[in-house]
């Protein structure tokens, strides 16, 4: 059975402590603008997969609470930057498995300023991603930058070293991204940026500088998935658009074989879920 994207809904992104909501208020805004989008109405959702990392468990019940008391099945998932595809994903499998016509995927976040942990080695021992980390240790080190663009960074440093990128190249990915900004008024910051602008803003683990790094940010975005029945039944081919292709992978051995941080960041994924979206695509 095929799926669909019938309506799609998003707020605004803003910087933390910026703006006086909470994480529901936030949900309950995307939520309604996919389902006004795919004129559907909350009583047609069959379940919520609900994607979040920086709130407690059960977030999901209480941010679905805001669109209607239904009773349906809700999911929290927490797959860090895979989250927001993950809720994706099973709002697919379940329709394309025939299990549901219409599911509503749904995806917050609200967060502190700030970057994400401190760059001790302390932070680590217990860290789901502890192995990476130990990975880019044994060749790079630890720096006191923050751990995330640290791994990224050194990931880069390598390909650097291994291809001869320079940093213009670089930093030419994150001008585009920022030049993709101003044309997007949902996004944090919509600023166009040079690259010599990218380059010469303030390092934050080498050769990554701020505008080239993700900030923390609030916001949330819905999608109704829906079956190709349901398509037919309430008139919306002229709007639906189908999920063709999907892929998930988790970290195999090559991701930490080499020693690389080029493949402890995912390399070995992106080579497999390219194949499974080729196979999948015919």
């Amino acid at each position: 059975m095929k799926a669909y994207v019938v309506g799609v809904g998003m707020t605004k992104f803003e910087k933390p402590e910026t703006r006086d909501w909470q994480y529901w208020d936030m949900a309950k805004e995307a939520g309604d603008k996919a389902l006004a989008d795919a004129g559907v109405g909350y009583e047609q959702v069959e379940q919520v997969p609900v994607g979040y990392c920086f709130q407690a468990s059960t977030a999901g019940q209480r941010a679905a609470y805001e669109l209607g008391l239904t009773g349906v099945p809700v999911y929290n998932v927490n797959n860090n930057c895979a989250t927001g595809s993950t809720a994706l994903m099973m709002a697919r499998q379940f329709v394309e498995g025939g299990l549901n016509d219409c599911v509503l995927a749904l995806g917050f976040e609200k967060m502190a300023r700030g970057s994400l942990g401190g760059g001790g080695e302390g932070d680590f021992k217990t860290s789901p991603v502890a192995r990476h980390y130990g990975i880019m240790a044994e060749r790079h080190g630890f720096e006191m930058t923050p751990p995330t663009a640290q791994i990224f960074g050194n990931a880069a440093r390598e390909h650097m070293e291994r291809h001869g990128t320079t940093e213009a190249q670089l930093a030419a990915v994150g001008a585009k991204n920022h030049r993709h900004s101003t044309n997007n008024p949902y996004a944090q910051f919509q600023d166009a940026y040079t690259v010599d602008e990218v380059l010469a803003a303030r390092t934050i683990h080498r050769p990554l500088t701020k505008l080239q790094c993700s900030p923390t940010s609030d916001g949330a975005a819905a999608a109704v998935v829906v079956s190709e029945r349901f398509v037919e039944r309430h008139g919306l081919a002229g709007r639906a658009v189908e999920i063709a292709a999907q892929a998930m992978t988790t970290d195999t051995a090559e991701s930490f074989a080499s020693g690389s941080c080029i493949d402890a960041v995912g390399q070995p994924m992106s080579r497999e879920a390219a194949r499974q979206v080729y196979e999948t695509s015919g």
